[in-house]
């Protein structure tokens, strides 16, 4: 979840780490029509908070943390924070979106006028480069936030409000249970601000393109059909029941979260619905940013956001078609080992459409990966110095939610403990789902991937909040995908077509290289990249589907993975090169976790300097 107070979609300031994948408001992509100025934040705006420097900067980022909670009651909640904001969802307008922004660029502006980076201790140097670093990538794409859309498939209070209900607040005594109510009550207003603003861009020629609609549309109507037995009811009523307290009371609590939905959120997300349908009537069919006034910047401006590089869309394009030969080379070799004759694409035929590549049933699903859950968790300490903390649950999406939300994500565990981390897998289409990636999807997401990484960054005390819980996405994406590989040396994947599962996720990540470049600068169409990856990936339609319409509305993101993928593995081979015999994998793992994200030239000298010491 990023440090924002809206669900909107709108740029994170701290970079999208995409957990809850879709938590992070980077859905970018406007239809035909004329498109709002793009204006820059006025970063010495005296009329916005700043934090005033201290003598000690760790106070100062301490303050600065204070100040930007106080603008948003949802990362308190993220945070574990049960304050007299907790009934409370918070601004979800524009105006709120700049007050933060401002509140950040100030606040750096103030750093860097009050402390002379030369002159700090190590660790608080590099707390200054990265508060900087932060500021200066949320500047870059901050002018464009008007680009971006309030309603999609992945991104909307449609579905981001009721799960945030669902797995967030938790209802621990009957003072809770209220701000619950609270919630729910405020979902009207909430609902209306953002339909507003909504309308507002489409005005302006801002909708995303029609084949959007009927999935924000259909999560309405799975809401509003499904009347008082909705999933949010059910979640407070199991809550509730919980509670110590006597059943009157539970009674009328449940009593008033009724009337809240009835009277307030029911209501707008009628409202909502209307605004959506009259919308897709007007909506383009257009997907690609080069369209915008100023696309082709604002397409640099989120390839630097998200890579934390200076590589063009050329550049990125190019590296996937080489890294696509590459893993297509490989896969030839899984294909004469299982003995199968053929063409790869005949393979990849077989492998997404065969059914014993498919799982039955969900708990069938659910219990092979708690399998490897447990087999992973086992060889741990030989890898890492460092292990996660916090316990790790597994969950299938929510039925609310499970049509339009991605195959699979991961939620981060809450600092005090209250709440572990979560790895979602969604199971709606369980012939999207091979078995052949059950186990790389599970590296990724849970452990060694993004639970190990987010639980050891959630337990950093000795940083400042910003870097236990921001997140740079080619850092922590790279982590994930660089955990796929990771299982592989640590011994797993023993059965051929897991390990070709393993390397069909890793081609998915090389192709997002050529089909994300291709949509949004090299005018690719919709039809187009889901050729290009049937052809060239072993993935069923389903997915293949999603996962353009996903890149569609998050261009750039997911260009993230493979670069910051390529990044560690071109480090770790350094290293390894460089240190011979006293390499240790634990230590260089170490180097690279305990720092929390970073963009990808300070991980490199944080590598550069881990390997000075060893050879000290």
């Amino acid at each position: 979840m990023p440090l924002k107070s809206t669900f909107s979609a709108k740029f994170p300031a701290a970079s999208g780490i995409v957990l809850a994948f879709a938590l992070a408001g980077c859905a970018t992509t406007p239809s035909t029509g004329s498109a709002p100025l793009v204006t820059p934040v006025a970063a010495t705006d005296t009329g916005t908070p700043v934090v005033r420097p201290t003598a000690d900067i760790g106070t100062f980022f301490e303050n600065y943390d204070s100040a930007q909670l106080e603008l948003s009651p949802l990362s308190k909640a993220y945070r574990g924070i049960r304050d007299e904001d907790y009934g409370r969802w918070g601004d979800f307008s524009d105006a709120a979106e700049l007050r933060e922004e401002r509140l950040l660029q100030n606040s750096a502006d103030a750093m860097q006028a009050a402390y002379e980076l030369g002159e700090l201790p190590q660790q608080d140097a590099l707390s200054y480069r990265l508060f900087n670093a932060m500021a200066q990538r949320s500047a870059a794409t901050f002018p464009y936030r008007e680009y971006g859309y309030v309603f999609d498939q992945m991104n909307g209070a449609q579905s981001q409000l009721p799960a945030f209900l669902i797995n967030i607040h938790s209802v621990a005594d009957e003072s809770q249970a209220r701000d619950y109510i609270s919630r729910i009550q405020g979902i009207g207003p909430g609902l209306d601000t953002l339909i507003a603003e909504s309308r507002e861009r489409a005005a302006a020629g801002v909708m995303p393109p029609k084949w959007v609609y009927p999935y924000v549309i259909s999560d309405v109507n799975n809401l509003l059909s499904a009347g008082t037995d909705n999933a949010v009811l059910e979640d407070f009523a199991g809550k509730v029941g919980k509670l110590s307290i006597a059943d009157a009371t539970k009674a009328d609590l449940i009593a008033q979260a009724t009337a809240a939905w009835t009277g307030s959120a029911a209501p707008a997300y009628t409202r909502l619905l209307a605004e959506m349908q009259r919308q897709q009537g007007m909506a383009g069919t257009d997907d690609g940013v080069w369209r915008f006034p100023q696309g082709a910047q604002y397409y640099d401006a989120l390839l630097s956001n998200y890579t934390t590089t200076d590589l063009t869309a050329d550049q990125i394009h190019n590296i996937g078609l080489r890294e696509i030969d590459r893993i297509h080379g490989e896969m030839r070799a899984i294909m004469q080992q299982v003995g199968f004759e053929g063409t790869l694409q005949e393979f990849f035929e077989y492998v997404r459409t065969d059914p014993q590549f498919f799982y039955d049933n969900r708990e069938d699903y659910l219990a092979a990966v708690k399998e490897k859950d447990e087999a992973m968790a086992a060889v741990l300490p030989r890898y890492f110095g460092v292990l996660p903390t916090d316990p790790l649950q597994v969950k299938a999406v929510e039925a609310f939610r499970e049509q339009s939300a991605g195959k699979a994500f991961y939620q981060r565990p809450a600092p005090d403990g209250s709440r572990p981390g979560t790895y979602y897998v969604n199971l709606y289409r369980l012939e999207d789902m091979s078995r052949n990636e059950l186990e790389a999807l599970y590296y990724h997401e849970g452990l060694p991937g993004h639970h190990l990484q987010l639980s050891i960054q959630t337990q950093l005390g000795d940083v400042p909040a910003f870097r236990r819980f921001g997140g740079v996405t080619a850092y922590t994406e790279g982590w994930g995908l660089y955990s796929e590989e990771l299982g592989k040396d640590m011994g797993f994947y023993t059965d051929p077509y897991s390990d070709f599962g393993r390397l069909g996720m890793e081609l998915w990540r090389a192709a997002r290289l050529v089909v994300d470049t291709g949509i949004h600068s090299k005018r690719w169409s919709r039809e187009r990249a889901i050729d290009y990856l049937k052809t060239n990936t072993p993935n069923p339609d389903g997915d293949i589907r999603k996962a353009i319409e996903r890149y569609i509305v998050y261009p750039g993101q997911a260009t993230a993975y493979m670069i910051g993928k390529l990044k560690i593995m071109e480090l770790r081979e350094r290293a390894r090169t460089e240190l011979g015999d006293r390499f240790d994998i634990r230590e260089f793992h170490d180097a690279v976790l305990k720092t929390g994200p970073v963009p990808l030239d300070i991980l490199e000298e944080n590598v550069e300097a881990y390997i000075a010491a060893e050879q000290a």
